[in-house]
């Protein structure tokens, strides 16, 4: 008896410890409710392979953003992605069934609270052993089975795009809906970041005009890991997520509250976003900065509800709008909560000695909106490469001229020091990194040795030392700072429409008696000042 009281002690305490663990990722609650309404009531486990059948993904149709063409190769990953995830994970010490505490303890080693480095350790673990269930040669080598181990070896262009669109497909499951259809994302710019950071031959690449699938280049998985670490940090909270709407939908197809399927196929994230500077590859990049709620905001621009209306977190685009600041003002202002603007550009860029005109994008978050002051102002932020090479600025701790944007006086008083008109971000007044001139025709961007604002680095390829000037070709604003941010905006809209309204109006009442008004005094006095005046008694 000593024995077996000894085992359960030990039994449960296990259970305590992993059940602890998974409390601290926020979805004990969903595990729990999920064991209780699979499990066998007899034997109290979970079948082995409907668990394992439940994280199987299955979609008719896959499209991608933009001319680039989705692999033959990538639905067959995708076939093999969850039941490859539940055999690393979830593994039964008895066949055929799951136990509670084998079940939470997958979990946990799959979405547990662990470091970054250990994270992406994970994520490639499942994208190697995916890759080889699905009959793909792979060069990683892990030297252990712990999620800390060592791994060498090296990364493909292929395996990349493969494994970053992966990542998406596990972000895109739960949050679509229409669960039957997978959109891919273009992530040319992510992919060529990478290739430019952790290649020797990435310094010459043609960003502008390389297929990425044409270029065959291997990345090291240690120079991989450092610029995934530092680019997209928050890329393997899709594992979570993944796991999690997994479990969610196997939770609802008990329960008959499946999501409802339209009749025809959702391309709402392509009608959103085909004509927009943020489209859902960049939107998604941006995202994966940065671990906090503006992450989520978004990535709602990547996931639109309905294509057929227009997205409400789209504050101002010069194309619809008008190009100005004073058109950025009218639909920015009352917005006190973070902003993503974006500029696309063309510019002469130099390369291999000759000049030519290229287009690229960049963009900047605003924590606090845009407010008209004369000087800098804000608390944190960031500055964006998008297009063609996607890279993130953050603060660097220094100073905090984070973002200024000035409009003109409305009263028409003498400056003999006119302070700039435009917006502006890093670097000092009237030496930004960044102008955009108040008509929006004109954006200057420096080095970033002017700046100690936020990091170093190009914000297009072959930028150079000196200033450079580019003609502005559209100019996006967008709100993330959900529904509650945008109701204040509407109600202070509301408020000035009712001041203006009110100063419009003219009080018709003290017109209705003109021969005793002071104005008709005045005016008989000004025509004729000698005529007499007669007295009525």
């Amino acid at each position: 008896m000593g024995a077996s009281s000894s085992t359960d002690n030990k039994e449960s305490s296990e259970k305590r410890e992993i059940e602890s663990l998974a409390a601290s990722t926020g979805a004990l609650p969903l595990l729990q409710r999920f064991f209780s309404k699979l499990a066998d009531p007899q034997t109290n486990t979970v079948s082995f392979q409907s668990f394992k059948k439940s994280f199987t993904l299955s979609y008719k149709t896959t499209t991608c953003e933009g001319d680039q063409k989705v692999p033959d190769s990538f639905p067959r990953l995708l076939e093999h992605l969850g039941p490859s995830l539940v055999d690393l994970f979830f593994v039964p010490e008895k066949g055929g069934g799951l136990s509670w505490v084998e079940f939470a303890r997958g979990y946990v080693k799959c979405c547990g609270r662990m470091s970054a480095s250990m994270s992406y350790n994970t994520l490639l673990r499942v994208f190697h052993l995916t890759s080889q269930n699905a009959g793909f040669s792979s060069k990683l080598e892990f030297e252990s089975d712990e999620a800390d181990c060592k791994i060498n070896g090296s990364v493909s262009t292929v395996e990349l795009v493969m494994f970053l669109w992966m990542c998406w497909t596990m972000s895109w499951d739960g949050r679509s809906s229409r669960s039957s259809d997978l959109f891919l994302p273009d992530i040319s710019h992510l992919v060529m970041s990478a290739l430019v950071s952790c290649t020797e031959s990435g310094a010459s690449l043609d960003v502008w005009d390389s297929d990425v699938f044409g270029l065959e280049l291997e990345l090291p998985v240690g120079k991989f890991l450092t610029w995934a670490l530092t680019t997209i940090p928050s890329l393997t909270e899709c594992l979570s997520h993944f796991c999690n709407a997994r479990l969610q939908h196997c939770l609802n197809a008990e329960d008959g509250s499946g999501p409802s399927k339209s009749a025809g196929g959702d391309d709402s994230a392509s009608k959103t976003c085909d004509n927009t500077l943020l489209t859902c590859g960049r939107a998604w990049a941006i995202s994966l900065t940065s671990k906090n709620t503006l992450s989520e905001e978004i990535l709602s621009s990547c996931f639109p509800c309905n294509g057929d209306e227009p997205n409400e977190n789209l504050l101002y685009r010069s194309y619809h709008h008008g190009k100005g600041m004073n058109r950025l003002w009218d639909n920015v202002q009352g917005y006190h909560a973070p902003i993503l603007l974006l500029v696309s550009a063309s510019g002469g860029v130099e390369q291999e000695g000759s000049s030519s005109e290229r287009k690229w994008v960049i963009g900047a978050i605003l924590q606090q909106g845009f407010q008209n002051r004369d000087t800098f102002y804000g608390s944190s932020g960031n500055l964006f490469s998008i297009s063609p090479v996607f890279h993130a600025f953050s603060s660097s701790g220094k100073e905090k001229n984070f973002a200024y944007s000035h409009l003109h006086p409305s009263g028409r008083v003498y400056d003999a020091n006119p302070k700039p008109v435009g917006i502006g971000f890093g670097g000092t007044q009237g030496n930004e990194r960044i102008f955009i001139d108040e008509d929006f025709a004109k954006i200057t961007i420096r080095h970033h040795a002017v700046d100690k604002t936020y990091q170093p680095g190009s914000l297009f390829p072959n930028q150079g030392y000196l200033p450079v000037e580019a003609l502005v070709s559209d100019v996006e604003a967008w709100a993330l700072g959900g529904k509650a941010a945008k109701e204040v905006q509407e109600a202070y809209k509301k408020r000035e429409e009712l001041f203006t309204d009110q100063r419009r109006k003219i009080d018709l009442k003290t017109f209705t008696n003109w021969e005793d008004s002071p104005e008709k005094m005045m005016m008989d006095m000004m025509g004729n000042p000698n005529a007499p005046a007669r007295e009525e008694r």
